[in-house]
């Protein structure tokens, strides 16, 4: 499969990470997202980081402007027709994602693989949106995506041998390591992450000890590089909480239950790092 082209539809945090990397990497990138100034701001977060690389000296200041010509921002997803190769980062959320497969499918080639960087949504039940089931795929990237090795590639019960194996190589191009995962609410990363942050969430409820002091714990007793309140933060409490759902609706499991102080700060607007407030201020 020669990939050329490539799409990101969302341009948040893990899609302009996304982009970030296939730029750098010698692709052409289309970045999509519904209004110009989520484009704005993705290509200004892409070129500080890519700046940040050069002073690392990582790659030189030509490396970074090829990079940031090779993308391009668009706010229709009739844009996307051209591309060899399309991945979706939106929001963590089942409504969403569905109503982009199907529109994804309609607007590209039929030939091409479709992507989701989803953390925990079936792959299977958005390959079923589609007339291409069989290039349907999970390709979960690590948040910071320019940073992190680890790419969770995920197959759906009718991904085809050759989508895995085209994605598993591209990731390798991407000088990212693949690791094979079948189909599973939260997959591997977040079946075991996520419940490790709701249960730290628990212990602050019941007042068994502080957010400081539990991540204390983690820091210290496990060699965490940051607690699990403090990662929590990082990721976006409603993402958390998000992916929470999906694991206790998939599972059927009330151990998978979202922690009730979780959702009561949601609810308030405390999401962490990216609102100024959630376990801790910033």
């Amino acid at each position: 499969m020669d990939i050329q082209r490539v799409g990101v539809v969302g341009a948040g945090t893990m899609g302009n990470g996304i982009a970030h990397v296939f730029a750098r990497s010698g692709y052409n990138v289309v970045l999509c997202d519904v209004e110009q100034r989520f484009l704005d701001r993705a290509l200004g977060t892409i070129t500080k980081n890519l700046d940040r690389e050069v002073s690392k000296n990582k790659i030189t200041a030509d490396d970074k402007n090829s990079a940031l010509a090779r993308i391009q921002g668009v706010t229709e997803r009739a844009q996307l027709a051209d591309c060899d190769f399309v991945i979706e980062a939106a929001t963590e959320r089942s409504e969403i994602k569905t109503e982009i497969f199907r529109d994804l499918d309609r607007v590209t080639r039929p030939e091409i693989i479709l992507a989701s960087n989803t953390s925990s949504i079936s792959i299977t039940k958005l390959a079923a949106l589609t007339k291409r089931p069989e290039k349907v795929i999970g390709m979960h990237f690590f948040n910071p995506v320019p940073v992190m090795k680890l790419v969770e590639v995920i197959r759906g019960l009718a991904t085809s041998h050759e989508s895995f194996t085209a994605v598993r190589d591209l990731s390798r191009k991407l000088e990212k390591t693949p690791v094979e995962v079948n189909d599973a609410p939260g997959f591997v990363s977040n079946r075991v992450l996520m419940p490790l942050l709701n249960e730290a969430m628990f212990a602050v409820m019941e007042g068994v000890a502080t957010a400081e002091a539990v991540d204390e714990v983690f820091k210290l007793g496990m060699a965490h590089p940051m607690g699990p309140l403090t990662l929590a933060d990082f990721i976006g409490l409603d993402v958390c909480l998000d992916i929470m759902r999906v694991l206790h609706d998939g599972m059927g499991d009330p151990k998978y239950r979202p922690c009730p102080l979780l959702i009561k700060m949601v609810d308030a607007g405390w999401l962490g790092k990216k609102s100024g407030r959630g376990f801790y201020k910033y």
